[in-house]
């Protein structure tokens, strides 16, 4: 069983979209074809990783409001989930998935570069953009731990690693990708519900959402196996848990209490300090109670306790066997100067040696 830790949400979308799932049915679209200048014209659509036959695909996230942690009734809630915070949410697209290692490694192995060596394709502008994101060192073991490789969600990744991913990503495509942030998570999961659980308060039908520690077998499962969550969101309870933008801190929610009017940037906590950071969802080791929509989840060094190098990588964390992420495009890409003053980007010139 788990020892890590917990956060809670509440929302009453002001835009309904028509239902993600219908749209994820119909024929994929791509990314061109799915262009949107309002939130009404959003859909869901079928990004391609261009120079592979890697794809992945996104939902459109309508606007709308969450009531960010737990009430005080809510079973098994933890301090650090309250008192709630309303928080006004932009539409954005988010992964329908967790990134999946068949995704990851064209990045994290320079796939990518090596096909196009072998086929003797010149690189495209956006690839020479792409080609200069510094990439992780080879890793000193396999991360999957035996678990499984295509179709499973990637793990072991640090936050800096995950965020590092979406630069790639992002300057690869041509569209603006980046972690989401702990309110636009928590937004997301709950799809418009108020209970524990995007399904209800109790934990009764965890087992066709999500996968956790009572059937798990000890080990994650490929992507989209279970039921999605009311905007066609897979895995947002379980399988990984999820890194987002945040560092950590107990009593952050404390700091908004009784303010309105607040956006996901005013509450983005932002640390020097390594540890913590935050993830979110609960994960296949996680007892029931941690994979609620609130629940918050921090890092700590222990993640990094096999790690034999020193310094220790600033890529993987070795014993972080439960930590994937997903990713997010929100509809209104923000100017340079306010993705450099909150850190929404992975920061430029990063090396193999730095933290």
């Amino acid at each position: 069983m788990s020892s890590r830790q917990p956060v809670r949400p509440w929302l009453t979308p002001l835009l309904i979209l028509a239902s993600a799932t219908t749209l994820l049915a119909a024929a994929p679209l791509t990314p061109e074809q799915a262009k949107a200048k309002t939130a009404a014209e959003m859909k869901a659509y079928t990004q391609k990783i261009p120079g592979t036959a890697t794809k992945f695909r996104m939902a459109p996230i309508p606007a709308g409001e969450v009531l960010m942690g737990s009430p005080a009734s809510e079973a098994n809630r933890n301090k650090d989930e309250g008192p709630q915070v309303r928080v006004k949410i932009s539409p954005f697209w988010m992964g329908i998935h967790e990134v999946t290692w068949d995704e990851y490694d064209v990045w994290s192995f320079s796939l990518d570069i090596q096909r196009r060596k072998l086929a003797k394709i010149k690189p495209t502008p956006l690839d020479k953009f792409a080609d200069a994101v510094t990439r992780p060192t080879k890793p000193y073991a396999d991360m999957t731990f035996g678990m499984g490789h295509n179709g499973f969600p990637a793990i072991c990744m640090t936050q800096l690693a995950a965020k590092m991913y979406c630069r790639w990503l992002s300057k690869k495509t041509g569209h603006f990708y980046r972690l989401p942030t702990e309110a636009e998570w928590e937004y997301a999961c709950r799809a418009g519900t108020t209970t524990a659980y995007h399904f209800g308060n109790t934990p009764a039908k965890l087992k066709d959402h999500a996968w956790y520690f009572d059937n798990s077998d000890e080990a994650y499962h490929k992507v989209g196996l279970k039921k999605p969550n009311p905007w066609g969101l897979y895995d947002m309870h379980g399988n990984v848990s999820e890194w987002v933008l945040d560092a950590y801190a107990a009593n952050h929610y404390a700091r908004f209490a009784g303010k309105n009017n607040l956006k996901p940037l005013d509450l983005l906590y932002r640390s020097k300090k390594l540890y913590p950071r935050t993830v979110r969802g609960g994960s296949w080791d996680d007892d029931p109670e941690e994979l609620r929509s609130a629940n918050r989840i921090f890092s700590s060094q222990d993640w990094k306790m096999q790690d034999p190098q020193l310094p220790q990588s600033i890529w993987y964390h070795t014993d972080a066997v439960f930590v994937g992420f997903r990713i997010i495009r929100p509809l209104q890409v923000p100017p340079e100067a306010l993705r450099r003053k909150y850190g929404l980007d992975a920061p430029p010139g990063v090396k193999n040696n730095k933290d």
